[in-house]
């Protein structure tokens, strides 16, 4: 059974930064793609950031030069840092491992 649970979010002012960080059970976790996710009230989840499980990365548009996805498979880890945030990245931040696997989220809340 494939657990994933969330940490490091927050309230933090605009400029600002966080890492979050998901904590995976399992011992598939270093042949998975993982990703991070991301959602306010009334819309559709986002994809942020992906990492394979070769190491390559992809990114929004919207987070591109500020987010960094990170993975350390000997951790079962993966981490986002955030920089340079801005009010529009308030949302509730799920980790995913591929194709279905997703933790409760965590809250970031970027504000002055």
């Amino acid at each position: 059974q494939v657990q994933l649970v969330e940490s490091g979010g927050g309230l933090v002012q605009p400029g600002g930064s966080l890492r979050l960080s998901c904590a995976a059970s399992g011992s598939i976790f270093n042949v998975k793609n993982l990703d991070w996710f991301r959602q306010t009230p009334g819309k559709q989840r986002e994809l942020v950031a992906g990492i394979t499980s070769g190491g390559s990365t992809n990114y929004a548009d919207s987070v591109k030069g500020r987010f960094t996805i990170s993975r350390d498979n000997a951790k079962n880890m993966v981490y986002l840092q955030m920089n340079s945030l801005k009010p529009e990245d308030t949302a509730v931040y799920y980790c995913r491992m591929y194709p279905a696997y997703w933790g409760r989220g965590t809250q970031v809340t970027v504000s002055s």
